[in-house]
């Protein structure tokens, strides 16, 4: 990066710490912040302050908010016998987007994985487990990613709510919608297969 400032540096290197910011996305970013009026760069910088202060997790289900409970906990119309299990609170946005979800949701705030040393205890599968037996849960819809992690997380939350008295559910995976099957990935070819239903 020579040809730069140390402060031009400096920034281009936070910029890389981002998770999927590349080298060259850092500089571009960098650059952009450069050619900015002050304004424009002052209101990013307290659009950042401002979400690390305002913001934290839901008391309910984990998912981002500003208050004590976030909009979808606090929304009365939501079906609340119906609690989606997602990974992360971006999970969460990704499934509102498509407007097909009127149900709640509980986060883990990640998955299980004993090669990085996270076990049970470090999500938070103690506080969904709580929620089911307060009871008026229904159904409970695992929507882990269909990688190792969280094919294995969806398994231990399938033994330990099978007990419960609820109806465990899975997301579907496969074939993606207006895809071609000779251009399919193997996995998610068998996941389709094995996850076909009557029609």
């Amino acid at each position: 990066m020579s040809g730069y400032t140390e402060s031009m540096r400096k920034l281009i290197e936070e910029f890389s710490k981002m998770p999927g910011i590349g080298p060259k996305t850092a500089e571009r970013l960098a650059l952009y912040i450069l050619k900015v009026n002050k304004e424009t760069a002052k209101a990013l910088s307290d659009s950042i302050l401002k979400i690390k202060e305002a913001t934290r997790f839901c008391a309910n289900c984990n998912n981002l908010s500003e208050a004590e409970l976030c909009d979808i906990c606090r929304d009365t119309r939501r079906d609340r016998s119906v609690i989606c299990i997602v990974e992360d609170p971006g999970d969460i946005a990704s499934i509102e987007k498509t407007g097909s979800f009127r149900g709640v949701y509980h986060v883990l705030l990640g998955t299980l994985s004993p090669l990085d040393g996270i076990g049970p205890e470090d999500l938070k599968i103690n506080e969904l487990i709580d929620r089911i037996k307060k009871g008026g849960v229904k159904e409970a819809i695992i929507a882990t990613n269909p990688d190792t992690e969280g094919e294995t997380t969806a398994l231990y939350l399938t033994k330990l709510m099978k007990p419960l008295s609820v109806k465990v559910t899975k997301i579907a995976s496969g074939v993606p919608m207006g895809s071609s099957l000779e251009y399919i990935d193997q996995a998610s070819l068998t996941k389709a297969i094995e996850g076909r239903h009557q029609v």
